[in-house]
């Protein structure tokens, strides 16, 4: 007995620190919002009036917030169906070709993920600049004329947008997917090549089956965390208003002044990821296979 409370006692007190850390920067101040959601205040003011549900009623009805949240399912769909696609067209190329420079390709694509936001924003925001950026030149050379497309101007700001979140995304996930499909065993690949099955067929009847329990669990922790990163690209890369997703019609509404009602909105997106989360493991959930 003495024993097991002495290693029971010795795991409370590894746990402990991360367990308070946690509770005090993550728990209380997601709980502080969710109380603050109910009452009306400025950004800055001690005075509080609570209001009960009135913010969620007057949120429900706001088309800027419903317009942002659009945009914010838009982009989870879109970005997560175009990075993974490419992300595991891309490992399974690299993993079961072979390629000349394979390491060199890892590390190219994985490059994107290390650069922070502010640096992509820039990157792109060169890449799409009206007079002289790359994609109007390639345009313009192509067509044999100048062309100006306003790429971050409505409406192809939302698609600037995608570009930008898919290239910053592929080769983290790719890399990760690299690593599962090495795990394949190769005789497995004979076993159907000798069957008649090709390339593409063993990709989707082999590698995904086999990977799946990974592909499961990037693909949750992907979607919610599209959510922060289309904040972060709307913010780093176009102006005030002119696409905004749910966090930033959060934050807008704080520097409005509209304390309550800004935290009413972060109930509102925290509820929708948890949901979210639920939904796509359940829709992915499967028995797991064993090689």
């Amino acid at each position: 007995m003495n024993k097991h409370s002495g290693r029971r006692r010795f795991i409370a007190l590894c746990v402990a620190p991360a367990a308070l850390l946690f509770a005090f920067f993550m728990v209380l101040p997601t709980l502080n919002v969710f109380r603050m959601s109910l009452f009306e205040r400025g950004a800055y003011s001690p005075t509080e009036t609570f209001v009960g549900l009135q913010n969620f009623r007057t949120l429900l009805q706001d088309a800027k917030f419903i317009s942002s949240m659009q945009n914010t399912i838009l982009l989870i769909v879109v970005v997560t169906v175009v990075t993974f696609a490419f992300a595991l067209v891309f490992a399974g190329i690299l993993t079961r070709e072979k390629i000349r420079g394979q390491n060199f390709f890892r590390i190219i694509f994985y490059i994107p993920n290390i650069l922070s936001v502010v640096v992509i924003a820039g990157i792109f925001s060169a890449v799409y600049k009206p007079e002289n950026g790359m994609l109007n030149s390639i345009l313009s050379m192509l067509k044999g004329k100048t062309v100006m497309v306003l790429w971050k101007d409505q409406p192809l700001v939302i698609v600037s947008i995608i570009i930008a979140m898919v290239w910053q995304a592929i080769g983290y996930y790719m890399v990760m997917y690299m690593a599962s499909m090495a795990s394949v065993p190769q005789s497995l690949y004979e076993s159907a090549g000798l069957d008649g099955a090709g390339r593409i067929t063993q990709f989707f009847q082999i590698t995904i089956p086999l990977i799946w329990t990974n592909i499961r669990t990037t693909l949750t922790f992907f979607i919610i965390s599209t959510i922060n990163m289309a904040f972060l690209f709307v913010k780093a890369m176009v102006a005030k208003g002119m696409a905004d997703v749910g966090l930033s019609f959060m934050y807008n509404q704080k520097d409005a002044g509209l304390y309550g009602y800004s935290m009413a909105a972060g109930v509102v997106i925290f509820l929708f990821s948890f949901a979210l989360a639920g939904l796509v493991n359940w829709v992915t959930r499967r028995e797991p296979l064993e090689f």
